[in-house]
């Protein structure tokens, strides 16, 4: 998974870092309220780790922020207080738990995968990368403003591969999440919908999101692979 801190203080920063790396997940920094809501508008996470006091902008008014932006990104809240009122106040402002400080690293990665696994029950609303939105209950896409017609099976194709920014998706796996295969039939399928899919995505656009890596799949990404 795709993991998101926010978090002002060095040492608190970098244990959790740690122990998602531990987990086996990516595990990306910032300690800027403001530069969060940014990046989470842009970057598609599967959950953020947010403190409550940051510089730029405090982990409430962040957390208003994205759920007023439509984005239903899990955020798990922590504080140095553990009041009632102030649990409350995370949990009213949208954030989906609370932790308060101190805590130990084995109850973040329970609580992060609790709300991960509800996240995926209910799904999310909206998809992004860079300027490349997807709406998934209207069933839109659009990039820079711009419309983008895609097929049924197009737009299932691009919403894997958003659920999965930064990740390689090898062939096999987009066959099975967008076709329902459980085996490679060992055509250029995957091949012939990427590269439709790349001429409405990127084509025309100064900066390419859908990336091949050679021998192993394809990534959607605003970096170059």
């Amino acid at each position: 998974m795709n993991i998101l801190t926010v978090e002002d203080d060095p040492r608190t920063a970098d244990a959790i870092r740690h122990g998602l790396e531990e987990a086996g997940w990516n595990a990306d920094l910032l300690t800027r309220g403001d530069e969060a809501v940014q990046r989470i508008s842009t970057q598609a996470y599967d959950a953020v780790i947010m403190d409550i006091m940051l510089p730029g902008c405090d982990g409430l008014s962040a957390v208003r922020q994205l759920r007023n932006m439509s984005n239903s990104t899990p955020v798990l809240l922590l504080s140095a207080r553990g009041d009632v009122d102030q649990r409350i106040s995370g949990l009213n402002a949208g954030a989906d738990d609370y932790l308060p400080k101190p805590f130990s690293m084995a109850e973040v990665i329970a609580r992060v995968r609790a709300i991960t696994r509800r996240g995926g029950e209910a799904g999310a609303i909206l998809l992004r990368l860079a300027d490349l939105t997807l709406n998934v209950p209207q069933r839109t896409a659009q990039r820079a403003g711009r419309s983008i017609e895609l097929s049924p099976r197009e737009f299932r194709l691009l919403e894997v591969l958003l659920q999965n920014v930064g990740n390689v998706c090898t062939r096999t796996e987009l066959l099975r999440q967008v076709w329902d295969y459980a085996f490679d039939p060992g055509t250029n399928l995957v091949d012939v919908y990427i590269r439709k899919l790349r001429e409405k995505v990127d084509y025309g656009y100064d900066l390419p999101l859908l990336h091949t890596v050679r021998g192993v799949g394809y990534q959607l990404s605003d970096k170059t692979p």
